[in-house]
């Protein structure tokens, strides 16, 4: 379920600021700054459903499932496969987000 929460966390997150891109960089309509502005709100908002003693371990945890979510927009928004070393990276990455937000800890 922690899984879910951050994925739907990271993609509300990736699509937030691609609004503003949207917006800034290619010099498209303010409107697109209300579907960013809410699609953020949902993003904290989900991350506060991740049972964790601690905002911090929640929050570095999170970025190990946001780099995977970034390199799959990547592949998926932008038409740009990840390679090999992209692969690697996020694999490194969800294996310490995992060790972060499970490893046992003095009670």
């Amino acid at each position: 379920m922690v899984y879910l929460i951050y994925i739907g966390a990271a993609l509300a997150e990736i699509a937030g600021c691609y609004a503003f891109w949207i917006w800034l960089r290619l010099d498209r309509s303010p409107l697109w700054l209300i579907p960013g502005v809410l699609s953020l709100c949902l993003f904290a908002y989900l991350l506060t459903l991740v049972e964790a003693e601690h905002a911090g371990r929640t929050y570095a945890a999170y970025g190990g499932i946001y780099i995977l979510s970034a390199l799959a927009w990547l592949w998926w928004a932008e038409g740009v496969r990840p390679d090999r070393w992209d692969i690697t990276g996020v694999a490194i990455c969800l294996i310490g987000a995992s060790i972060i937000l499970w490893g046992p800890r003095p009670a």
